[in-house]
């Protein structure tokens, strides 16, 4: 097998570019959008969340495209990851990794695994204009209870999704935490 610890698939410069594109569109004022566009963001952000928080996590990574982005910015609303630390930044093969890493049962920060209830709302959702892909955002409170301790993770949700043959995909994840530039002690849950 070859080496690919040191290269990524499919991040180099261009993607990070149009990742700071998207980025900036996740944060500006959208028009307003129709409700029947607003129930479909919302039932697709209804089932992430339950797969996730069931620990259906193989389940959780079908819903991503095939040049996928997981990212946990450590700057509040982005900031840029070519230039600055991210709690998680995770292309496909690697949240591969992640899953396969959570669905072990061994990583010693998750024994015993976490358990979490999401609470997603005020979901928008507009067109890229560039890409035509579905862009989303909503609120979310995510609760978890992991040997003993509860814990809140508030913050806000920039999908990019993408169609499908069957569905929508998720191109971009971006996990904005209302605290991210604080310490945190274990962030391995996936938001």
């Amino acid at each position: 097998y070859a080496d690919t610890s040191a290269w990524s698939y499919h991040i180099d410069d261009e993607y990070y570019d149009e990742l700071a594109r998207v980025g900036a569109l996740l944060r500006e004022d959208w028009p307003a959008c129709g409700i029947g566009e607003v129930v479909e963001a919302q039932g697709f952000l209804a089932r992430e969340a339950r797969l996730i928080d069931d620990g259906r996590f193989n389940d959780w990574l079908a819903l991503f495209s095939d040049d996928c982005l997981y990212w946990v910015p450590v700057s509040a609303g982005g900031g840029d990851p070519r230039r600055e630390v991210s709690h998680a930044f995770d292309d496909c093969r690697r949240l591969t990794d992640r899953v396969y890493w959570l669905r072990t049962g061994l990583a010693f920060s998750q024994i015993p695994a976490s358990r979490t209830r999401r609470v997603i709302g005020n979901v928008e959702t507009t067109s890229d204009p560039v890409s035509g892909a579905r862009l989303v955002r909503s609120n979310f409170v995510v609760h978890e209870f992991r040997a003993g301790v509860t814990k809140i993770y508030a913050g806000w949700y920039g999908h990019m999704l993408v169609p499908a043959e069957d569905d929508w995909r998720i191109k971009l994840k971006q996990v904005n935490l209302l605290d991210s530039d604080q310490m945190h002690e274990n962030l391995t849950l996936v938001f």
